[in-house]
């Protein structure tokens, strides 16, 4: 996946469909429009999955607070999309282990009933159904879950994911399928024919500055949280279609739970629920869900928020989180369509494909889970906007890049499938390649040298946060290791390279 060949490409050709946007949704409707066989172009005007999309609580899942709520279609659509990513991505999905205490005898029922029906609505599936578990056993599955009046707990399975790092295997899909793709190419207007209808844009290159005309027959706005400023730039009076919340998390030591299963946390002050997850050697606590003004493209959590989070949690543990235990934080926004309620809360996580008056196809809503739904969806509306030949979607069995069953050698490599031995081949090649970038991290140079050659990374905080998980895990460590991976970048691209800011948490 070479940037200056997609830059090439993206101004010298035209295209039937051009995406914008390089989060979930985008990188989905990239990877459909061109496995159809639609001459496909996307272009990011950050980094790949650099907003929301790498922010998730890393959960491929059918949503069993929607159950609560009575959304039935909304769980069923999600469990049955669960199974298509896992089937698709078998190197990044993989099944997880969940235990929801119940510390009243009468929830221990009503949780196990909800989980039945969870297990009902997700049909045959490859994930093992519910079961309830006694108190030792609950205790013997999270050590360090509270045992003062816990009356047993329902067992139950779902999927969990690298977030980031799917994000990457879909913009490689696509480019296997011939889409040209850029990230850092910012799209500034609208380029329209006589008619009025859109065909195409003019971006801006943040790397060089240099502006070029992107041509298509149809334009696919899937930038989420920014959605409604795209719009905005063809008509200014459009209405928008979104709100937001913010998702915080805190990373803490693998040993806040002990254990490989997680923590689902039934029922917290708001009205959600909170999960404590083990995820690439440490433990995810999540999420909050407290509105903002509008899109921030780096969303950082705030002290009530941590406060929340470890005053949750520590309700179910039997030694109590501090603040000082926390390794690294992270949020991100969501993208909710506007509905007349009275919290973020309540909003849906459905997702709304509109067509505005000069074609341009917006799709906003939604959340990891569904996004080949959503992507679907949106290459089927712009198709029939812009009249291209019908050609069905292909994506619900479509393999992505790397997929495979068997994990690699080196387990450190799982996510990369079968692009891990690209990986080793480096270090075969330099010895040098094979050290950590940090002791507290488990990634090494090579994939620093992989990130810039084979999947478009362009600054520090690309590598560090999306193509490894490392200011995810460890901010301090990461920090810590971007001198290192500067130097690396700037090798290979033939430029200096910034180190990361100052970390905050």
């Amino acid at each position: 996946m070479n940037r200056d060949a997609g830059l090439s490409r993206l101004a010298s050709e035209t295209f039937d469909v051009l995406v914008i946007g390089g989060g979930a949704t985008g990188l989905g409707a990239a990877v459909d429009a061109a496995s159809r066989g639609y001459h496909t172009a996307l272009i990011e005007a950050g980094d790949f999955a650099c907003a929301t999309s790498s922010r998730s609580t890393k959960l491929v899942h059918g949503g069993v607070r929607y159950l609560e709520q009575g959304n039935v279609g909304l769980v069923r659509e999600a469990l049955r999309e669960r199974s298509a990513l896992r089937r698709n991505a078998p190197h990044l999905v993989r099944d997880l282990t969940f235990v929801v205490p119940a510390y009243r005898g009468r929830d221990l029922a009503f949780y196990a009933m909800g989980l039945k029906l969870y297990d009902a609505l997700a049909g045959s599936t490859a994930f093992p159904r519910s079961r309830l578990v006694s108190s030792a056993d609950a205790r013997a599955l999270i050590p360090t879950l509270n045992p003062r009046d816990l009356h047993g707990a329902v067992v139950y399975h779902d999927g969990q994911f690298d977030d980031a790092r799917l994000a990457l295997a879909l913009a490689r899909t696509a480019v296997d399928h011939g889409a040209a793709v850029a990230n850092y190419l910012r799209a500034t207007r609208f380029v329209y024919d006589a008619a009025g209808r859109a065909s195409g844009v003019g971006a801006v290159d943040a790397e060089s500055g240099a502006e070029l005309t992107i041509r298509a027959r149809a334009v696919i706005n899937a930038t989420g949280i920014f959605a409604d400023e795209l719009r905005a730039l063809d008509d200014p009076a459009a209405a928008p279609l979104l709100t937001h919340s913010r998702g915080s998390h805190i990373v803490v030591s693998s040993s806040a739970l002990g254990s490989a299963a997680a923590l689902l946390v039934p029922k917290t002050s708001d009205g959600r629920v909170l999960f404590a997850l083990p995820w690439l050697g440490r433990t995810i606590v999540g999420t909050t869900d407290v509105p903002v003004g509008g899109p921030e493209r780096d969303s950082k959590p705030s002290d009530d928020e941590i406060a929340y989070l470890l005053a949750t949690v520590n309700r179910y543990r039997s030694a109590p989180l501090v603040r000082g235990d926390i390794l690294a934080v992270f949020a991100g926004l969501r993208p909710l369509i506007r509905r007349r309620a009275t919290s973020t809360a309540r909003l849906s996580r459905e997702h709304l494909v509109h067509i505005s008056r000069s074609r341009i196809v917006t799709i906003v809503g939604g959340k990891w889970t569904t996004y080949r739904k959503m992507a679907q969806d949106a290459v089927d509306a712009a198709a029939r906007a812009a009249e291209l030949p019908a050609s069905p979607s292909r994506t619900a069995s479509l393999p992505l890049r790397g997929a495979s069953a068997n994990a690699p050698d080196d387990e450190s490599l799982a996510e990369y499938g079968t692009d891990a031995s690209a990986v080793r081949q480096l270090i075969a090649a330099d010895a040098s390649l094979a050290a950590r970038l940090d002791a507290r991290l488990p990634y090494t140079g090579a994939q620093v040298v992989y990130a810039v050659r084979a999947e478009m990374a362009r600054t520090v905080d690309d590598v560090l946060a999306r193509r490894t998980r490392a200011l995810v895990l460890d901010a301090g460590a990461a920090h810590a290791a971007a001198p290192r991976v500067a130097a690396l970048m700037a090798a290979e691209l033939g430029r200096p390279v910034r180190p990361l800011d100052e970390p905050t948490r």
